[in-house]
């Protein structure tokens, strides 16, 4: 039997029971549907969250205090010098000291964390000056007192947008503001990384925090594939600068931003699989659904079939014929799950803020997946039709 008859006799067969039809693939839909939709925002949630970590810098490697409640702090600006000065790997090193403060200026007041930081900060965070300019390195030598307020900051304090030049009290001190940094977003924690002021680190250190040590030290590493051998380079240095031997515990934490990456995005993509898992159960349960309408079909078409096959009709082509109205059924179904989750994946992202993300390889996975469902759940109604005896099936009542 000729392939295009194939299809029009299945779809004719189809026809004539469009609302079992319909309920027969449903199966078949949701399981194509929801396959699409959870892998879609897992890969889109996985996307968002790469994208959140890089934010937060360039290749970077983060050095911060022990965690350990009874572990002193020991990171200073001569552990900084030392870096810089025996690094291979070093692209930007800027250390850090944050503290929360109440600042007061323009219309009124706001309660933000003041980070004290060296220039090289913008380079590590990859982050622009919007209006203004950014301290230098002899207002960092010189301790001046001076700000670069985060957008939040700024549209908080100074709301019709003139803050350059402005002066502001953070504590009990006196600062000028000298430039607004670009929007950046939230973190990979959620925090809003607007929310900030940075001044020069000396001048946190010596007028703000009034303390040698530092919060942490931020390093951008030259390229990504060389993050590992970086990360092993700054413990050595720091090892070295701290008189620890070989066998210490180190006296520091060293957070890796690729190994961050990779970690996260291995989390979710174990989730992603499992959720596509359950949702790929649907799929089977409808492929047994097919299986059962097409042995009732084979049941209600028996004296059908017998007529077929005393007037000439093969035992193969009643198997081709069965067998592609059981696919077609599936591939329908699998074609109707796509449109449905290409639109719930768009109302996702676009009413509740779900990140999505649909990969044309998953959508292709899902429909040939569809489609082997249909032939393996109709192969034995099939098999089963092409199996009858004409006499047999004529008797049929």
């Amino acid at each position: 039997m000729r392939l295009g008859k194939l299809v029009q006799l299945s779809f004719r067969s189809i026809q004539r029971n469009r609302l079992r039809s319909l309920l027969t693939s449903l199966g078949i839909i949701i399981g194509v549907g929801s396959v699409i939709v959870m892998v879609a925002v897992g890969e889109g949630s996985q996307a968002q969250i790469s994208k959140q970590i890089s934010s937060m810098g360039t290749n970077l490697l983060m050095v911060r205090p022990p965690r350990g409640p009874r572990e002193a702090n020991r990171l200073t600006r001569a552990d900084v010098a030392k870096i810089r000065s025996e690094a291979s790997y070093l692209r930007a090193i800027s250390g850090e000291t944050d503290s929360s403060f109440e600042v007061v200026g323009g219309s009124g007041t706001w309660s933000t964390t003041v980070w004290g930081v060296e220039p090289d900060y913008l380079v590590i965070k990859d982050w622009d000056v919007d209006d203004g300019a950014f301290f230098s390195q002899q207002d960092l030598t010189s301790r001046n007192k001076v700000a670069v307020l985060g957008k939040t900051v700024a549209d908080k304090l100074f709301p019709d947008g003139d803050s350059v030049g402005q002066h502001i009290r953070i504590g009990a001190t006196p600062f000028t503001v000298i430039g607004v940094l670009a929007k950046k977003g939230s973190s990979a924690m959620g925090t809003d990384q607007d929310d900030a002021i940075l001044v020069p680190l000396d001048t946190a250190l010596t007028r703000l925090s009034q303390d040698r040590f530092l919060g942490g030290i931020s390093i951008s590493v030259v390229r990504q594939d060389l993050m590992d051998v970086a990360q092993t380079e700054v413990d050595t240095i720091l090892r070295e600068s701290h008189r620890l031997n070989g066998t210490a515990d180190a006296d520091f934490d060293i957070m890796n931003q690729a190994a961050i990456i990779k970690t996260a995005s291995e989390t979710t993509k174990t989730l992603t699989a499992l959720l596509a898992a359950i949702a790929g159960v649907s799929l089977v349960v409808g492929g047994i659904g097919i299986m059962n309408i097409m042995l009732v079909s084979v049941t209600e078409r028996t004296r059908e079939i017998g007529i077929r096959m005393s007037v000439g009709a093969r035992r193969r082509d009643i198997l081709y014929q069965f067998l592609a109205e059981s696919v077609i059924l599936s591939l329908l179904g699998g074609l109707v799950g796509i449109v449905a989750a290409a639109i719930l994946c768009t109302v996702l992202t676009v009413a509740a803020s779900i990140p999505t993300s649909i990969s044309p390889v998953v959508v292709l996975a899902a429909a040939g997946f569809a489609a082997v469902v249909g032939v393996f759940f109709g192969y034995y109604p099939a098999r089963k039709a092409a199996g009858l005896y004409p006499i047999d099936a004529l008797r049929f009542e």
